[in-house]
C-alpha cells in the first residue's frame, strides 16, 4: 500500500495537464481503478484485519482524492495564466481602423431639404408606401376615368385594400397601388388634423416607366403642404424663393410657369436658377390648393363624424423630385447609381454631412 500511495501521489504531481490528471484518477479511483480493486478484496480477508486495512484504504483514497484536488486547481491557474499571457493587449499599439458606413446620397439631400423647410416653422410627417386609389387620385380631383390619371404611370397591387388603415385608424378600402407621388399625404394630414399647419412629407414614390440616366422606376420627392387663413400665391412664391437662398446662396432667383395639375388651381412649374452652372433648374409643380380637394377632405372627416374644417381657408401645395437636386450637388451623372448598390459609388459620401 505504501508503494500504491508513493506511485500515485508521484504521478499526480507530475501530471502536466487536466487530461493527464484525469486519466490519474480513473486509474486509481474509477470503478476499475487500483485502490477500486483493493477495497473489493477485503471480502475474503478476516475480520480484524479487513477492518485494519480498510481504514487504511480509506485514508490513502482521502489522500488522493485531496492530492488530486489540489493538482487540479494548480493545472486550472497555470492553464488561466498561460491564456492571459497568450491574450494580452498592448494598448500601446494603433488601433486597428473599422469599417465605417454612410448616409446614402438621397438621404443626405432630404435631410438637407427638411432642414432648409424646418427651419421656416415646417413639420416632417410620413405615410405609407402602399396606397389606396382613394388618397392617390380620387381626394385629390383626380377621379376614375379622368384623363389626368395618364399622367402618372401606376404599379396597381392585386386585390383590394381592405384593413388598410386611413388617417385616424378607420379602414380605408379601394383598389390598392404603389403611391406614385407624396401628395397623398396632403389628404391624409389634412383629414386628421385642423388648420392652420404647414408640413412636408418626404418619401419614396413609384411609377412604371422605362428607366435611363435621368428617369427611374422608384425616385423621391418632397411634397409641402401649407393651409390657413389669408395664404396666397405670394406666400408660396416666398417659400420656393427660401429655397433657392439656402441650396444656391443669394444670387439664386426663382421662376414660375403656368402648368396644369388636377389638384392645384392656379397651378404652376417652378425653376431655381443655379449659378454655378449658369442655368435654369426645373424643380418641380405648385399651386394653390384646389378647392375640391377641401371639399373632398370635409366630406371623408364628415363620414367619420367629424366637423368639417376647410371652409373659408386657402393653401399652397409644392412638390419637387430629391434625385435630381442630389445628381446636381453630388455631380452623378446618372440617377441609376443611387440605386445600383455599388460600394465605389456609395463610398464617396462617407464623409458627407
Amino acid at each position: 500500500m505504501e508503494a500504491l500511495e508513493q506511485e500515485a501521489l508521484k504521478a499526480i504531481r507530475e501530471a502536466q495537464d487536466l487530461e493527464a490528471l484525469k486519466a490519474l484518477r480513473a486509474r486509481y479511483l474509477g470503478r476499475k481503478g487500483l485502490l477500486t480493486q483493493e477495497m473489493k478484496a477485503l471480502a475474503a480477508l478476516p475480520l480484524e484485519e479487513r477492518r485494519a486495512r480498510g481504514q487504511a484504504l480509506n485514508a490513502l483514497k482521502e489522500a488522493l482524492e485531496k492530492a488530486l484536488e489540489e493538482r487540479e486547481k494548480e493545472l486550472e491557474k497555470e492553464a488561466l495564466e498561460k491564456a492571459l499571457e497568450g491574450e494580452r493587449l498592448d494598448v500601446s499599439l494603433p488601433g486597428a481602423r473599422l469599417f465605417a458606413g454612410g448616409l446614402h446620397p438621397i438621404t443626405l439631400m432630404e435631410r438637407e431639404l427638411v432642414e432648409i423647410f424646418r427651419a421656416l416653422g415646417y413639420q416632417a410627417v410620413e405615410g405609407p408606401e402602399v396606397e389606396s386609389e382613394f388618397f392617390n387620385f380620387d381626394a385629390l380631383n383626380i377621379p376614375e376615368h379622368h384623363p389626368a390619371r395618364d399622367m402618372w404611370d401606376t404599379f396597381w397591387l392585386a386585390g383590394e385594400g381592405y384593413g388598410l388603415e386611413g388617417p385616424l385608424g378607420e379602414e380605408v378600402r379601394g383598389r390598392l397601388l404603389l403611391r406614385t407621388h407624396t401628395s397623398p399625404m396632403q389628404v391624409r394630414y389634412m383629414v386628421a388634423h385642423t388648420p392652420p399647419f404647414r408640413i412636408l412629407a418626404p418619401g419614396r414614390v413609384f411609377r412604371f416607366e422605362q428607366t435611363d440616366a435621368t428617369h427611374e422606376a422608384v425616385f423621391h420627392q418632397l411634397e409641402g403642404l401649407v393651409v390657413g387663413e389669408g395664404i396666397t400665391m405670394a406666400h408660396l412664391k416666398g417659400a420656393i424663393y427660401e429655397l433657392a437662398q439656402a441650396l444656391f446662396g443669394p444670387s439664386s432667383k426663382v421662376r414660375f410657369q403656368p402648368v396644369y395639375f388636377p389638384f392645384v388651381e392656379p397651378g404652376a412649374q417652378f425653376a431655381l436658377w443655379w449659378p454655378e452652372g449658369g442655368k435654369w433648374l426645373e424643380l418641380g409643380g405648385a399651386g394653390m390648393v384646389h378647392p375640391k380637394v377641401f371639399q373632398a377632405v370635409d366630406a371623408y372627416r364628415e363620414r367619420l363624424g367629424l366637423p368639417p374644417a376647410y371652409r373659408g381657408v386657402t393653401g399652397f401645395a409644392f412638390g419637387l423630385g430629391v434625385e435630381r437636386l442630389a445628381m446636381l450637388r453630388y455631380g452623378v451623372p446618372d440617377i441609376r447609381y443611387f440605386f445600383g448598390g455599388r460600394l465605389k459609388v456609395l463610398e464617396q459620401f462617407k464623409g458627407v454631412l
